[in-house]
């Protein structure tokens, strides 16, 4: 099967730094499938913090990768280049990328890209891969996570936040998480969390401590950082790992590290974007050979707040940034 591609796609690009505003539909060339890569007709893409620091001009495309935003997508497979195995014209496919996910149509390598699981619409599906990515690799391989342990989970009702907690919880885990308001610690009780604590209103610290009778998180998945650093590390159990994935409060803090040796404590930090290709296949297996079933089996689900078309990802942006959302965002083109 040959599909007919168009010579020009509607897409979003940056076309300066700065707020949501700055980005604007654009025609582009539509893109063809190099060796190894597909190319998807783009159902749906992934809104994340990444895409909105990347605007901002702190997150640039690795060198080759586009210089669209968006991380992730669901879609159709439109064409593949030479040397696919894997895949093939028409496949229900979702997939995690460096860039290029604003956009209807966008070229990833075959390596990273996932079956569209059957339970989950086509367009639900964008909201899966970067989630169960980032949440296999650092909480699981990195912070070697264990049934009978105990996960704190900072941004509990962030994509990320709602993933971990399901896939956590499922494996036999406790999990504590923190949110920024009742209603979404409600939400994160609902997906499983065993204590959802508003850090507006509590000390995190205090209550990991009271919920483990004094012993404090096994594992730590933290993507707020500043002052976080030196809490965290008090929160942590004995033997405990901490893994930071972003740094939203700052990346420069002053702490007393001594702690840390006391309790044998990890401290990892990982970002995906600049993974090589390699890794990111090896990842992707990882993900559909231990997550994919238990999303099939409907004990992992997407959770999407919102959908936004794709010409207005200035709005989807302001609702990331305001943080009022609880799950993913998607765009649709």
């Amino acid at each position: 099967m040959t599909t007919t591609l168009p010579a020009k796609m509607q897409a979003i690009e940056i076309s300066e730094y700065g707020g949501p505003d700055v980005l604007k539909a654009v025609e582009r060339p539509t893109p063809h499938p190099a060796h190894g890569e597909v190319l998807i007709r783009v159902a749906a893409a992934g809104v994340n913090r990444g895409d909105c620091v990347q605007r901002m001009g702190f997150y640039p495309a690795p060198p080759g990768a586009s210089d669209l935003p968006g991380l992730e997508v669901s879609g159709t497979v439109a064409a593949i280049g030479p040397g696919v195995t894997l895949w093939a014209e028409g496949d229900e496919v979702c997939a995690l990328m460096a860039g290029g996910g604003y956009a209807e149509y966008a070229v990833v390598h075959e390596g990273s890209v996932l079956p569209k699981p059957a339970n989950v619409s086509l367009t639900d599906a964008a909201a899966l891969p970067e989630t169960t990515m980032t949440v296999w690799t650092n909480v699981f391989e990195d912070g070697q996570l264990r049934p009978g342990e105990t996960l704190l989970v900072h941004g509990g009702s962030s994509g990320i936040g709602t993933t971990a907690i399901q896939l956590a919880s499922t494996l036999g885990v406790k999990v504590l998480a923190t949110a920024g308001s009742a209603a979404k610690c409600k939400a994160c009780e609902d997906l499983g969390a065993h204590r959802a604590i508003n850090y507006r209103d509590e000390d995190f610290v205090a209550v990991v401590k009271d919920v483990t009778d004094g012993k404090g998180a096994d594992v730590i998945l933290d993507m707020v950082g500043g002052d976080y650093v030196a809490r965290n590390i008090d929160a942590a159990a004995r033997m405990g790992r901490i893994v930071n994935i972003a740094y939203m409060a700052g990346s420069r803090v002053e702490v007393d590290l001594l702690p840390v040796m006391l309790k044998r404590l990890t401290l990892r930090g990982s970002t995906l974007r600049a993974r090589d290709i390699g890794e990111k296949a090896r990842l992707t297996a990882e993900v559909r050979m231990h997550v994919w079933p238990l999303v099939e089996a409907g004990r992992v689900n997407p959770v999407v707040d919102a959908t936004f078309p794709l010409a207005e990802a200035a709005k989807a942006h302001e609702l990331m940034e305001s943080s009022g959302h609880v799950g993913k965002i998607l765009l649709t083109p």
